[in-house]
């Protein structure tokens, strides 16, 4: 039986780009080594409910222990202090549904 996928499902607002671009520059170390997958990276967005924000991310991991695994990593954590100065946002790790489907 395999676990259901896990997302991270992030919202941000950028305040300072150019510094910003450390970030994702250096996102690519723990997102590889957790095989983390964008599935969602920006793009057009339409908000229709609710609060937005500017830039929206998906990244898709194998299972749930693996997604938190990787937020909790040593090599994001300093991701987060490179990060923050420069945005906001809100992070949520979340299982994924494997079961029946409408």
């Amino acid at each position: 039986m395999s676990m259901p996928k896990a997302y991270w499902i992030g919202r941000v607002d950028v305040s300072n780009p150019e510094a910003y671009k450390a970030y994702v520059v250096a996102n690519a170390i723990p997102f590889k080594k957790y095989g983390a997958k964008f599935l969602v990276r920006g793009g057009k967005h339409v908000p229709r409910e609710g609060s937005s924000r500017s830039r929206n991310v998906v990244l898709e991991f194998k299972d749930y222990e693996t997604a938190l695994a990787c937020y909790n990593s040593p090599e994001y954590a300093r991701l987060v202090a490179i990060r923050s100065p420069h945005s906001e946002g809100d992070l949520v790790i979340i299982e994924g549904w494997d079961g029946a489907q409408p």
